[in-house]
């Protein structure tokens, strides 16, 4: 929370050359591997750049095929491989769960997960309300490492891989952007910011994108964890851009919504009319979708931030959407699932869970993954 709130290329370069010789350099800056992989949703927006977007067809309804309990309330988002699902919970257990409901293994702390796991080769990696972000063997449920830090750890983990190292980077409470090595956990470097930070670093090239608590959208090199620049946004930004080409989308807590065109540094537009927002965007195609606490999806055409639609709820919106090219995934504090028509925000389907929803569904294969407040996580089957 920022005071008390809510919770504030792989590039190729290829040269032709006379006698139809072609000389490939390829300078890996930030590949994710773990992302590339076609048969997982490896963390709650899906891929590095935070879009929120799958590539798995969305259907028009579902059946709920089983539920899970356990101890506690949930309100960190589940990822998926390989027939697995990894969710933490409040009462600090992190769960593998098989696709039929049942329980691989558990992992136990003292404190609340609240943040979402990020899973890449078989490793998942998650921080808690302590502080403390873990390295968790994805088979057994083994700690491989553990990374201390001085405040608590609300958002998710994002991954890099450079040309020498793994990397996964995350904000904490205590102020700072973290940097450690994937494999051993050592701290690589830390960047300073003037607050809280809540959301996920997205990543576009070799650049970190995140806001927080301070009222600035902070741009920072991975490589060493120097500062490019900041954005004054003026108040909480209290979650996750997300990166669509060059340019940054976020909303803040007064209800702003922004678009950033990276290399210029520039804010390309911004629209005033939401309410406070939590959740972050996801992309796809023209549109910009993300919920807000006003009980209120909306929809921002991106080339120039006019509002294309919008969808109410009867409570608050706290997750963040996953998008198709035609559809939106959303829960809400309503205790509903919806599944929204992208053209025109028309709801297309809904379940009623009956308890407040505040994590962001996964997709995967045929199914809907989410956890709830009522302690329970619940698998939802296409029709």
């Amino acid at each position: 929370m920022c005071n008390k709130l809510p919770y504030c290329s792989y590039i190729i370069k290829i040269t032709n050359v006379k006698n139809n010789y072609i000389i490939a350099i390829c300078f890996i800056l930030l590949i994710n591997i773990g992302f590339a992989q076609s048969n997982c949703w490896s963390s709650y927006r899906g891929n590095s750049a935070l879009t929120g977007k799958t590539n798995t067809e969305i259907g028009d309804s579902y059946t709920l095929s089983w539920t899970f309990s356990t101890d506690d309330i949930i309100k960190s988002s589940p990822v998926v491989c390989d027939n697995n699902i990894f969710i933490g919970t409040n009462d600090g257990s992190l769960y593998s769960i098989s696709m039929d409901g049942n329980e691989n293994w558990k992992f136990k702390t003292e404190t609340s997960f609240e943040a979402p796991p990020l899973l890449i080769n078989d490793k998942v990696y998650i921080g808690s309300l302590e502080g403390i972000m873990y390295c968790i063997d994805a088979k057994n449920g083994n700690k491989i490492w553990q990374y201390i830090t001085d405040g608590q750890i609300s958002g998710s983990a994002n991954y890099i891989n450079t040309s020498d190292k793994e990397k996964i980077v995350f904000g904490s409470y205590d102020y700072f952007l973290h940097c450690v090595d994937a494999i051993t956990g050592d701290s690589l470097w830390k960047y300073e910011t003037d607050n809280y930070i809540n959301g996920a670093p997205a990543i576009y090239e070799n650049t970190a994108i995140f806001g927080g608590c301070d009222g600035f959208l902070h741009l920072v090199n991975l490589d060493n964890g120097d500062k490019f620049d900041t954005i004054n946004i003026g108040t909480y930004i209290a979650s996750s851009a997300a990166v669509d080409g060059d340019n940054a989308y976020f909303g803040n807590y007064d209800g702003t919504f922004y678009r950033l065109n990276i290399p210029e540094r520039k804010i390309i537009w911004q629209n005033e009319t939401a309410g406070a927002f939590v959740g972050s965007p996801a992309i796809s195609g023209n549109k910009a979708i993300i919920g807000s606490q006003n009980k209120t999806v909306y929809c921002y055409d991106i080339s120039d931030g006019s509002i294309l639609w919008t969808f109410k709820t009867l409570r608050k919106n706290e997750s963040s959407p996953v998008v198709t090219d035609d559809k939106v995934l959303i829960t809400s504090s309503d205790g509903r699932i919806y599944i929204l028509d992208i053209e025109n925000g028309e709801k297309i389907w809904s379940y009623e869970i009956g308890s407040p929803i505040s994590a962001t569904p996964a997709v995967y294969g045929d199914m809907i993954i989410v956890g709830t407040e009522d302690y329970r996580i619940y698998a939802f089957t296409k029709n």
